[in-house]
């Protein structure tokens, strides 16, 4: 079946290379150390949310927060994988 509105190029992130192939790859470094740092950091805000936050409307606010930090820092480091063979 030919669907003349689909083309292959749309399923390419950026280019063969990667989403960040544009970016030099010593700013690509940095963006995998804030990677690791956002999910280091939200993981420490659920433990500490856990273990001192006793309010059950502020414990889930916090672990919201730190689980888009979490998210945020996982699609980071899904582009870094992506761009990793520069």
């Amino acid at each position: 079946m030919y669907l003349p509105f689909i083309s292959m190029d749309r399923f390419v992130l950026a280019s063969s290379r990667g989403p960040l192939a544009s970016m030099h790859s010593l700013d690509v470094m940095w963006v995998s150390f804030y990677s690791i740092g956002a999910m280091l950091i939200s993981v420490l805000i659920v433990s500490a949310a856990r273990k001192w936050v006793n309010n059950g409307v502020l414990s889930f606010i916090i672990r919201l927060f730190a689980f888009g930090l979490f998210a945020i820092g996982s699609l980071l480091m899904v582009l870094v994988v992506f761009t990793w063979p520069n």
